[in-house]
């Protein structure tokens, strides 16, 4: 088992637990507590399907909200069926939300969380890969709205996060993708992860995964401490989103694979204004080639919803964090115009 701790005086102190069988030993002996309008669970319905006889099993009587799944589902309307739903099983200002799946239960959940009675606690049960290691981890919430991605949202830290490796064995190949997505994001910040990531036999064999992931909740999880709010530091936890996210919005992309898209994108345009390290830039391409499967270049479509980016500063400007060596980064800002001809002479050259 290993627990590791965020704690800032800006917001909720988290404790994160990462240990084999979590759902049993450290999530079934509060079920009491959960009863009687105490808490409530939030889960999707592909987990839901999978899980039902784990859940009923350990957390039998607790009531539960099935939203449907997918990322086009985390929008107003399922939040606020969820707002309701906790308003009609008597949830009290004491009580927790417990949300139990990817990273769109997580951040619908942890947004209804930070709203209902202007707040009540969170544990978050992350059951992919992507949300181990990156989504449930920070404290961000959000839905999306109108086609822009986390658009509304709030900081919301998690009283607790539950990791169980578990959960992995279920996930389809194309689901560990995505989390390797945010792992090869968080390799080009830490040089010893980043070694292991290339020197690894087989970055999809489940055994390194899971030796893995402890590193990447500690990595994020001190990024986070040491800037929770995401004034600094922490922005460096976008490599690759602004052009990534984009990409998801208009493809059928995992997020994770629309994040590596994203890096080699915005990496191949910061050379034409920054230093890259070259031999750092191969290996990592190669990296995020062999996760991803394919030199093939997404179609890009929906460029423009990078200009709703949250990075932004200015509404004709274009925020990018680029990864500029091991463990280095920078932010690189163009207008939309300069940014627009860069991608598809980038794209032009992929192809």
């Amino acid at each position: 088992m290993k627990t590791i701790r965020i704690g800032h005086k800006e917001t909720t102190e988290c404790t994160i637990v990462y240990q084999n069988d979590a759902f049993r030993k450290k999530i079934a002996p509060m079920r009491e507590n959960f009863l009687h309008g105490g808490g409530m669970i939030v889960t999707d319905a592909n987990v839901y399907a999978i899980y039902r006889k784990k859940m009923e099993r350990y957390l039998g009587g607790v009531p539960i909200y099935v939203m449907p799944a997918g990322e086009r589902n985390k929008n107003e309307q399922t939040l606020f069926a969820l707002l309701k739903n906790m308003k009609d099983v008597g949830l009290r200002r004491n009580s927790t939300l417990i949300a139990i799946g990817g990273g769109v239960v997580g951040d619908l959940g942890g947004l209804a969380a930070s709203l209902y009675m202007r707040g009540i606690d969170l544990i978050q049960v992350p059951t992919t890969l992507l949300a181990q290691v990156d989504s449930s981890i920070g404290g961000k919430t959000a839905v999306d709205l109108g086609g822009v991605k986390n658009l509304i949202g709030a900081f919301k830290q998690p009283s607790r996060v539950y990791t169980d490796p578990v959960f992995l064995r279920t996930l389809p190949r194309r689901e560990l993708r995505g989390g390797l997505g945010e792992i090869v994001k968080h390799g080009a910040l830490s040089a010893p992860l980043f070694e292991k990531l290339c020197s690894a036999k087989d970055v999809f064999d489940l055994d390194f995964l899971e030796e893995i992931v402890p590193e990447n909740i500690a990595l994020k999880a001190d990024i986070v401490r040491r800037d929770p709010l995401e004034t600094g530091l922490r922005k460096c936890l976008n490599l690759g989103h602004t052009t990534g996210h984009a990409i998801e919005l208009s493809t059928s992309l995992t997020h994770g694979e629309c994040i590596l898209w994203g890096i080699i994108l915005e990496t191949l345009i910061a050379e034409r204004y920054l230093d890259i390290d070259q031999e750092f830039r191969r290996q990592l391409f190669d990296l995020i080639y062999t996760v991803l499967g394919t030199t093939r270049t997404p179609m890009l479509h929906g460029l423009y919803f990078s200009l709703l980016d949250k990075k932004n500063t200015a509404s004709d400007k274009v925020t990018l964090t680029v990864p500029v060596a091991l463990e280095k980064w920078e932010l690189l800002e163009l207008t939309y115009a300069q940014y627009e001809k860069d991608i598809r002479e980038v794209e032009g050259a992929l192809q």
